[in-house]
């Protein structure tokens, strides 16, 4: 297999665990495609077009699940002070509270890869991650 596969399916498994704890813990209108908003490290004092690159998504496809996530109480969007046309997004109480779940999801996930992986092969794949994470392979 080719390294794509080997980390796409690992990334979409952990996106659909979070939706399905997300869900479970009373957030039920977050969708898959919300993952590309709330991803690390969260849309939280970004402007959109910071969520968009961050995400490889159009700031239009980004626009349309923000409005999605202020919609349903997640987000607010506002102004920028100073500045003309810019806005800023920021977390709700609702946001900050799905946003707090969604780490407490990923701790128990790596403690389930760090079982089923053993401490010290897990510990290598992070580390490794985290190479790849700091170099240009990852730009």
């Amino acid at each position: 297999m080719l390294i794509g596969a080997l980390l796409r399916v690992p990334a979409q498994a952990i996106q659909r665990r979070l939706i399905k704890g997300l869900n479970a813990a009373g957030f039920d209108e977050l969708r898959l495609p919300h993952m590309a908003v709330l991803q690390f490290p969260g849309p939280d004092g970004a402007r959109p077009g910071t969520i968009a690159e961050r995400s490889g998504m159009s700031k239009q496809a980004i626009n349309q699940l923000l409005r999605s996530l202020e919609g349903f109480g997640y987000i607010v969007r506002s102004d920028v002070p100073g500045e003309a046309s810019a806005r800023i997004v920021r977390f709700t109480e609702r946001g900050h509270a799905a946003f707090s779940k969604m780490v407490d999801i990923l701790r128990d996930i790596e403690d389930e890869w760090r079982a089923e992986l053993g401490p010290e092969r897990f510990a290598q794949l992070k580390a490794l991650l985290f190479v790849v994470w700091d170099s240009p392979l990852a730009r």
